[in-house]
């Protein structure tokens, strides 16, 4: 993970929370209050991915983009996803997607 990071622009999460995956994984880092450290079983996803492919797009697109990112890290534990360093810079948007699931059309997370 780059040590030197820098504020996350409007773009850069917009970016990121252009895929219904990684919006999905996002919002269950978000909605994982469980745990002090919000972290996510890797099984946990990979069991909401439909199919096989799914399942690969997770693992070598959509989970390194967000890493590199800075909005999760998956060096501590390599089973679990954890909130990275830059999620606070994400999470008001993930709150604003979270409060109104039942304003928005389906599909969207």
């Amino acid at each position: 993970m780059n040590d030197e990071l820098v504020a996350t622009s409007l773009e850069d999460c917009l970016d990121a929370l252009g895929h219904v995956q990684r919006r999905r994984i996002l919002l269950e880092l978000l909605n994982d209050t469980s745990r002090e450290d919000q972290t996510v079983a890797l099984d946990n996803l990979y069991s909401n991915a439909s199919d096989r492919s799914e399942q690969l797009s997770l693992r070598h697109a959509h989970l390194p983009k967000l890493e590199k990112m800075g909005f999760i890290d998956t060096d501590q534990q390599p089973q679990v996803v954890n909130t990275g360093p830059q999620f606070d810079e994400i999470r008001p948007l993930l709150e604003l997607l979270d409060d109104n699931r039942g304003k928005i059309p389906d599909g969207w997370v």
